[in-house]
This record gives structure tokens, sequence and C-alpha cells, in this order.
């Protein structure tokens, strides 16, 4: 199954009645797709409450890829409210339980920053990552070319597959050793995921600007890249059963929008969505 879906729940006007609170949002995103991305997760390791609500309000086939905490990364921004990585970690793992007892849970992803390079001391860190989460399944995006670069392409790979990471494929500006390639290869037989990032290779970088992680992501896709991606997901599917697909180029407010014509492009229908929420006029 081709699992499709945005970053986020709470931006993404086109998908919402108007008025809907923000606590409902989530109750009519699942109306829409099968999948979210929950962000808030990262700059907080969230309470098993608001997992719990999250959990409750979706229909039994929805699923939530859950990025991990900031600390757990090296995205450290501030002091991080936890004594030791341990300490972390167990209660990173704790706020999932309501999503893996209710089966909801599809990954957590650890998305590194571009200053994580493919060295050994890198390795042996997602080797502890691992060790840490269990049974969790876990997904790895790099923001650093050196794990790409032909002299450790197929160790890479190799090594992704041995450790059962799943590979997060990303499309995004080609903009020096800050950004990957397209790698159109699952490593996972049960899971890939795909996060699309725009094409905007001017905004890429911070390059001064005061707003830059809203202008990178500052980007809409046309008709013939949303084509090009049906193709790629297939491709992907071929070699693992379960793609998800996430549109994160929503800084004008265009992910849903892209993931809408994706689904009209690939001719996907889900059943056992949420029931749509109408507006009187």
């Amino acid at each position: 199954m081709i699992y499709t879906g945005v970053t986020g729940w709470g931006d993404h006007d086109i998908l919402y009645t108007k008025g809907v609170a923000s606590r409902d949002k989530l109750k009519e995103y699942a109306a829409h797709f099968p999948a979210v991305e929950v962000d808030s997760s990262f700059y907080a390791v969230q309470p098993e409450r608001n997992m719990r609500k999250w959990t409750e309000e979706t229909p039994e086939g929805f699923r939530f890829i859950v990025k991990a905490y900031q600390g757990m990364t090296g995205h450290e921004r501030g002091e991080i409210p936890f004594e030791s990585k341990e300490e972390m970690f167990h209660a990173f793992h704790l706020s999932l339980t309501p999503m893996i007892e209710a089966g909801k849970l599809a990954m957590v992803l650890f998305q590194f920053p571009p200053w994580f390079d493919c060295t050994r001391e890198n390795v042996t860190y997602l080797r502890y990552c691992k060790e840490k989460m269990g049974t969790v399944p876990l997904a790895v995006e790099f923001r650093n070319q050196s794990w790409y670069q032909a002299k450790f392409f197929d160790k890479t790979i190799a090594f992704l597959e041995q450790e059962n990471w799943i590979h997060t494929v990303c499309d995004e500006p080609q903009a020096g050793e800050g950004s990957v390639p397209i790698v159109l290869q699952a490593t996972h037989k049960e899971k890939t995921l795909v996060r699309l990032h725009g094409r905007n290779r001017a905004g890429w970088r911070k390059n001064g600007n005061k707003n830059w992680r809203e202008v990178r992501y500052l980007y809409q896709y046309n008709e013939n890249e949303l084509r090009q991606w049906v193709d790629f997901s297939g491709h992907l599917h071929q070699q693992s059963k379960e793609v998800y697909v996430l549109f994160n180029n929503n800084s004008g407010g265009d992910a849903a929008k892209n993931a809408k014509q994706f689904l009209q492009l690939a001719g996907i229908e889900y059943e056992n969505l949420a029931s749509r929420q109408l507006d009187l006029f």
C-alpha cells in the first residue's frame, strides 16, 4: 500500500471547514489522508495524553510517522530537560505507548542534521539508537551527501539493511553537501519513507535570511514532477510492502494540494478514512 500525507496537520487550510478549532483539525485531516507526520515530538517529548488523544481520534487504519526528539538526533537547541541520553530515549519510547498498542505507529523518523556525516562514530550512534528503541520501526533521513558518495554508497545501503533501518528517500534541492540525492533504494522489506521537501534551491541554504526555515520549503510541485514521483513510488513499492509519501513543501501552503494531486495522478482512493465534515454553506 502507498500511504500519502503531509508533515503536521495544523497548517493545511484547504483541508478544513471554516472556523475549525486547532484541537479538532486532526479529526478532519484523517478524512483526507491515511497517514501524517508528527512534528511536535521533535521539539518536545510529548505527554502520553497527547499521543492517546491523537490515537483515539483517528480511524483504525490510520498511521503516524513520529519524528524523533531533537536531543536524540543532535539538533539540540538550548537546554535538554533530561539528565542522560538513556533517560531521554526512555521517556520518548514511553510516549509512543498509545500508538504502539493501537497498531498505529508506522515508524519513528530519525532525521539527522547536515553535519551528521558518514563516520565510524556516527555509524556507532545509529547502532545505539536501534538498541535503545528496541523493536520500534525506525526510519533514518540523512542530510549529508557523504553517506551516498561512491566510496560509501554500497556500505551505507548494506548497513541500513543489516540493521533493519527504514530508508528515507528524499526529494530536495541539490545544493551542496547539506542535501542528498534521490536514492530509489528500499532497505526494509516492509516499509519505505518518502519525504518531499520541494526543489527551492535558492532558499535551501540560510544565506543570511532570517526566515530561511520558511523559505526553504516554499515550493509547488508541477504535474510533471508529481508524475515522476508516482513512478518513483511505484518502483519503491516493488521493493517494500508499504511506502509512505509525505509532502513537506508547505511554506506557501502547497503540501496538501500537491498530496491531493499526487493521489489523483496515481489513481489512489482510500477506504475507511474518517467521515468528511461539510461546511454549512
